[in-house]
């Protein structure tokens, strides 16, 4: 069977995306992407087959030259959850209109592999509500943001977490490993 992995930056308020990145305007942004923890990130995704994305978070690559139907990262299978976004699927990225919750639960039995959640918030906020996570990576970002996108969308989940690693980079972000146990 296949995990679900999020793997996410995340504010110490819980935000994965604060006003700067909203816009696009990552001059604005008060999240970091430098620093010692970025060559870590390209090496932990590696470990990746194939990626879940919502559709805004999907779209956001398309502010920087992303084209509909272009991978966000090479060399791994993209499934893009949007019922609004028309492309055409192909080898590299699959547009699923449909239920993501069976889609996903199909996927994890087909499979097995590490499955990164890269985002958004709805999408691991539906996610998580149907248990369908595994493991939370999150490379938490000295910062507070007070609004933007929430970690888990609307959705106000209660599980318990159990540290499986923890590293801290010289600028201040640290990147703790939880495996999710359900209750």
């Amino acid at each position: 069977m296949a995990e679900v992995i999020y793997h996410v930056a995340v504010s110490l308020d819980n935000f994965i995306a604060d006003q700067g990145m909203l816009t696009g305007n990552l001059e604005e942004t008060l999240f970091l992407f430098e620093g010692d923890h970025v060559p870590d990130f390209l090496t932990d995704i590696q470990q990746f087959d194939s990626l879940l994305m919502g559709g805004k978070t999907y779209e956001f690559g398309f502010k920087f030259g992303h084209k509909p139907g272009e991978p966000s990262y090479k060399g791994i299978k993209h499934y893009i959850f949007s019922s609004s976004l028309q492309f055409e699927s192909n080898e590299e990225v699959e547009l699923i209109k449909g239920n993501s919750i069976d889609f996903i639960k199909d996927l994890k039995q087909q499979e097995n592999c590490k499955i990164w959640l890269c985002g958004g918030g709805e999408l691991a906020g539906s996610l998580i509500k149907h248990k369908l996570i595994d493991q939370l990576v999150l490379k938490i970002n000295p910062i507070i943001v007070g609004e933007g996108i929430s970690l888990f969308g609307n959705i106000k989940p209660c599980f318990k977490l159990e540290l499986v690693d923890m590293k801290q980079y010289s600028n201040g972000i640290i990147k703790p490993t939880y495996n999710i146990i359900y209750t």
